[in-house]
């Protein structure tokens, strides 16, 4: 039996380089659940800066729903080139939410407010999958 790493343990699902985080337009896909599969993101981790993203603020969520993962983010650590930040929910005192997204449901990763000078990025969602 043949089983795929990202079925049973958190991974890599996709990732999208040189995404502009000084556009406040930008709405990257990143990762489109496949036919058959649920999806449970974990985490995204943005990587390779070309410039400080301090000042950038981003969500990561489902079309239509672009905050379901996570609500607006402050890259303010991000302050350097080729500076990595890691964003997934925080649990508290309550469990945070997770969600389980359906085959074609499509991930983004959204811009909100722009870095305030050239920067781009490799965006990667990290989580699992399991049959529908």
């Amino acid at each position: 039996m043949s089983v795929q790493l990202n079925e049973e343990c958190i991974a890599l699902l996709d990732s999208v380089d040189s995404v502009n985080l000084n556009d406040a337009a930008t709405s990257q896909l990143v990762y489109t659940v496949p036919v058959g599969k649920k999806c449970v993101l974990d985490h995204v981790r943005i990587r390779n800066l070309t410039a400080t993203a301090a000042s950038c603020t981003c969500t990561i969520g489902q079309l239509g729903a672009l905050t379901d993962f996570l609500n607006t983010q402050t890259l303010s650590a991000l302050n350097a080139a080729a500076a990595t930040g890691k964003l997934t929910p925080v649990p508290h005192a309550t469990t945070p939410k997770a969600i389980e997204y359906a085959a074609g449901t499509q991930l983004y990763f959204d811009v909100v407010v722009a870095a305030g000078s050239a920067c781009l990025a490799t965006i990667e969602f990290f989580g699992t999958l399991k049959n529908a």
